[in-house]
């Protein structure tokens, strides 16, 4: 397990806390353990103000809320975590059970996360599951259970992991990316087959007949998704849909399958499920001698940083990591507050990111 250690400033009425070196706005000759009694007197307020302020009650008012915090960052006033918990029955802390996390996708999620939970005052713990079955699923929920994480997030967007949720209880409120068959357990997912869709529509607007499709592993809840809209969108569209190729989301694959498809002739659009097959693709079609894009045009998906500066800069789907992962923090948040009212599935819609990997068919 890894772990970040608490950031932020986190809620207490504990008046005995660490140590510090300024009193009152100043240095103090003698060190002390800070009071709330220091933090009311820089910030001018009242202690119960300054218990107000840091337990998050909603009736404080904002330029009182942010003297108070500023005077707490000014004396580092810190938090007595172990008491707060044992007060509140929180421990401020967010567990997330990711698979994979050495990808794009999911450490971007996972990164953004981290960012989300500091702002909220939050710490976060992280279980790596092993292998997507059960067993490391229950392991990784009892990891973080005995953490007393206040809620879990899980990244794993396999269907064998939203089947595993049905069977695992973690008697916390939890969050998956992606997809869940427990109606219990609260969803953010981005639209995956609406940016396929996206991507295909945009190929058949440039006057492409058809449009070829290397996809993600099958057990891929995303791959899934964006085979579904490149699909759809070639029937609705009246067109033939070509065989799917199934890929693994690394380079090789799609190097391995673009030259196949950098072979034949009636091979004028490719949309590759991530950047990185996308990025094998282009290396097929250069050795094979196909132009990009005045042979044949390729449209990747997740827009990785490099993508804006491969040969030539890619177009792509841009699914917005970053809002993925601001989503599921505010959603666990609401579900730690109790807040069962809002509908338990957030979708994101991604965003097409034209660049120069794509233009019209060569003339026959």
């Amino acid at each position: 397990m890894a772990a970040m250690t608490e950031v932020g400033v986190p809620p207490t009425t504990d008046d005995s806390l660490i140590a510090g070196e300024k009193v009152d706005g100043g240095l103090s000759n003698q060190t002390r353990p800070l009071v709330m009694s220091d933090v009311a007197a820089a910030a001018g307020v009242s202690a119960q103000t300054v218990s107000r302020v840091l337990n998050d009650h909603p009736h404080v008012k904002r330029e009182t809320r942010e003297r108070v915090l500023a005077a707490v960052r000014e004396l580092g006033y810190q938090l007595n975590s172990s008491a707060r918990a044992l007060r509140t029955g929180r421990t401020r802390t967010i567990g997330v059970i990711t698979f994979d996390a050495v990808r794009y996708g999911p450490a971007s999620v996972l990164q953004s996360i981290g960012q989300a939970t500091q702002e909220a005052g939050y710490a976060i713990c992280v279980a790596p599951l092993r292998s997507l079955d059960q067993r490391s699923l229950r392991d990784a929920v009892d990891l973080l259970t005995g953490q007393a994480v206040d809620g879990m997030i899980t990244i794993a967007p396999h269907r064998d992991m939203a089947r595993a949720l049905l069977n695992v209880s973690a008697n916390v409120p939890m969050v998956a990316l992606d997809d869940s068959f427990d109606p219990h357990v609260a969803v953010v997912t981005v639209d995956e087959a609406a940016g396929a869709r996206q991507a295909t529509e945009y190929l058949l607007q440039l006057g492409h007949r058809t449009v070829w499709h290397i996809a993600g592993p099958t057990d891929s809840i995303a791959a899934d998704g964006r085979v579904s809209g490149w699909r759809s969108a070639l029937v609705d569209a009246g067109v033939p849909v070509p065989a799917v190729l199934v890929g693994d989301w690394e380079a090789r694959a799609g190097y391995e399958l673009g030259r196949d498809l950098a072979d034949r002739d009636d091979v004028t659009a490719v949309l590759a499920a991530n950047d990185q097959m996308a990025l094998g693709l282009l290396r097929a079609l250069s050795e094979r001698g196909r132009r990009v894009p005045q042979d044949v045009s390729v449209v990747g998906f997740d827009d990785i940083p490099e993508a804006a500066y491969l040969v030539p800069p890619l177009t792509t789907i841009r699914p917005n990591f970053q809002e993925i992962g601001r989503r599921c923090v505010q959603v666990l948040l609401r579900r730690i507050g109790g807040d069962d009212g809002r509908p338990l599935r957030s979708q994101i819609q991604p965003e097409l990111i034209v660049r120069r990997s794509t233009g019209a068919p060569p003339r026959i």
